[in-house]
């Protein structure tokens, strides 16, 4: 069996780490290998791993306890045949040392308190794939979900009635059941969830006819997603009481949808700015033209100075990105590339001797040739 990573190491904080900390950094290794988002084959593995190390690092008595046995803590070992530790006391391997470490740390003995009422329910992300264009211009596009739905006839309560639910008998509400053990450091009380209503604290005498007692109904359907113009990639929306159902008829949380944009051919995007390369011949270069640039709105026209230098970047004002935020847009970019043919017709050769044979002016490689001399 392969040895469990450290628990700070599968969530990537250090053992000093907030519980915000540890919370975003739960969320964020959460989102990461959650298999709606993540296909690859351990992925389902490590989402289960960071689960199980927040929920510990997340218990602040857990969390005593793991800083002090590691994972000994929770298998029975922790302090196992060496001086004072809790090996040859019969009975000790089943206790709950959350509870146990509660005590040694201010707990006094006392039960960690639990809500058993309405809980939302977790978010879930997945990813969707769009367009270049789409992400500049907007749109609107349907995908499909599969959610669990609370039920509409119990409002998520699994009840056939409100009259029909009442606190567990076992556990008084509590969800939680307590039991006494005696050992040679004294009286210990371990706690553990309730069996008859698992951790709910509620019972149900007649269940809904309508979900069977479930308090959802599992549904496939199309939502509408309006995705923003603007909108880039790693960028997310909302789509909100579609994620995960609810605990004891909370609502479901909500679905987290992140946008990845596919790269175009000719357009680079950075930030709000569009950027675009551009061919233009020597001659077009040399003596200056008017040519009609692609934009993400169309075509505009532009103006190309005479003498333009290869690689001169020209400013489109206002034809870049609309911001998400505001009624304002990015600029285009326009890298002029000048083309040198390759291959001439006689007539354009013709040409090009009778300009390189008809000016007195000293070539451009003279010129610089003579600023050694200088």
């Amino acid at each position: 069996m392969a040895e469990k990573r450290d628990y700070y190491e599968v969530l990537g904080v250090d053992k000093n780490a907030t519980q915000d900390q540890i919370k975003r950094a739960y969320r964020k290794m959460a989102k990461k290998y959650h298999p709606d988002v993540n296909k690859s084959p351990d992925a389902e593995e490590k989402f289960k791993e960071v689960n199980e190390a927040y929920e510990v690092l997340s218990d602040e008595n857990k969390k005593a306890a793991y800083d002090r046995y590691g994972h000994a803590a929770f298998d029975g070992t922790a302090g196992a045949g060496g001086a004072g530790g809790f090996g040859g006391f019969g009975g000790f391997e089943d206790m709950d040392f959350g509870d146990i470490f509660g005590s040694f740390f201010g707990g006094g003995g006392r039960s960690r308190t639990r809500d058993t009422g309405p809980r939302q329910g977790e978010d879930r992300f997945v990813q969707l794939d769009i367009d270049f264009m789409d992400a500049i211009r907007g749109k609107k596009t349907d995908i499909k979900i599969n959610y669990d739905e609370p039920c509409k006839a119990c409002n998520g309560s699994g009840a056939a009635s409100p009259n029909d639910i009442e606190n567990c008998p076992r556990c008084g509400g509590s969800g939680r059941v307590r039991m006494q053990q005696r050992s040679p450091f004294g009286t210990f009380v371990q706690e553990s969830e309730c069996p008859d209503c698992h951790g709910t604290g509620k019972k149900i005498k007649k269940i809904c006819p309508e979900c069977r007692g479930k308090g959802y109904k599992n549904k496939n359907v199309t939502v509408e997603l309006n995705i923003p113009a603007g909108i880039n990639t790693h960028q997310q929306l909302r789509v909100q009481g579609k994620g995960g159902r609810g605990i004891n008829g909370g609502p479901n949380g909500d679905l987290y949808v992140e946008i990845y944009v596919r790269p175009h051919k000719h357009f680079v995007r950075q930030g709000n700015d569009i950027h675009i390369e551009i061919p233009v011949s020597a001659v077009d270069a040399t003596l200056g033209c008017k040519v009609e640039v692609p934009t993400v709105y169309g075509d505009v026209e532009m103006s190309i100075p005479e003498g333009t230098q290869p690689g001169t970047t020209l400013r489109l004002r206002g034809k870049g990105v609309k911001s998400l935020r505001g009624n304002t847009y990015g600029d285009e970019y326009v890298t002029v590339n000048v083309k040198i043919p390759t291959k001439l017709t006689k007539a354009e050769k013709d040409l090009y001797k009778k300009l390189q044979g008809g000016t007195t002016r000293k070539s451009i490689f003279e010129q610089f040739k003579n600023s050694f001399k200088a």
